[in-house]
């Protein structure tokens, strides 16, 4: 059943955000998991010339495909991110904007190579409306990868998440977790040609994993 997102609300939790993730001597970087060094790295995007990462966040893994010669955009809620990664990395030549997700990708009309989430936001948008936006987005032969940590067993459809603990001020989202065979078939029946998703398991044992979903067109 769909969960009434608050944008105004959910915009103040990420520009929060922002202010604390941010750091202006971070370098590029990309990967998947939560585990630096850890995992497969942007070979899952194939070769793309023109990318898009949606709930581009700190903008580190935006600006390593730019480094690489990719066109790279980047689509955030958040303006104060926006602004503070269109600064950090504008000699790399990635272009960062501001905008809800799927309002953003519905207003387009010009096609990507690959689109990618990288605990962003294919993690918080309702997969229902984000997947088909993203297929109309994506050029013949096109992938759609993204990564987040994978679902807590039983608990699965939308998840509640408060922002900084359960003290202060009230900021929340929601967020999707499903089984890895639910992520393929939500795709599928979006219009992918194909869709793999699978569980990479952390550095060390017992840690928590990464889920790593990839679908083509």
């Amino acid at each position: 059943m769909p969960v009434p997102h608050d944008i105004a609300a959910e915009t103040e939790l990420w520009d929060v955000y922002a202010e604390s993730a941010f750091k202006d001597d971070a370098e590029p970087a990309f990967c998947w998991t939560q585990y630096a060094g850890h995992g497969p790295g942007p070979e899952l995007l194939g070769r793309p010339t023109r990318v898009l990462e949606i709930g581009c966040g700190t903008g580190r893994a935006l600006a390593h495909l730019a480094q690489q010669g990719i066109e790279a955009h980047g689509v955030d809620l958040s303006a104060v991110m926006v602004k503070k990664t269109s600064e950090r990395w504008a000699d790399t030549g990635a272009t960062f904007e501001c905008g809800e997700v799927l309002e953003w990708l519905a207003a387009r009309d010009d096609t990507f190579d690959a689109v990618y989430s990288i605990f962003g936001a294919a993690w918080f948008a309702d997969p229902g409306r984000l997947f088909p936006l993203v297929r109309d987005r994506l050029s013949p032969g096109g992938v759609f990868v993204f990564s987040q940590p994978p679902a807590i067993p039983g608990a699965y459809g939308p998840q509640g998440m408060y922002k900084g603990g359960f003290a202060g001020k009230a900021m929340f989202t929601y967020r999707y977790s499903y089984r890895p065979a639910v992520w393929e078939r939500l795709l599928t029946r979006s219009g992918f040609a194909t869709a793999e998703a699978r569980i990479i398991d952390a550095p060390k044992p017992g840690h928590i994993g990464t889920l790593v979903v990839r679908a083509e067109v």
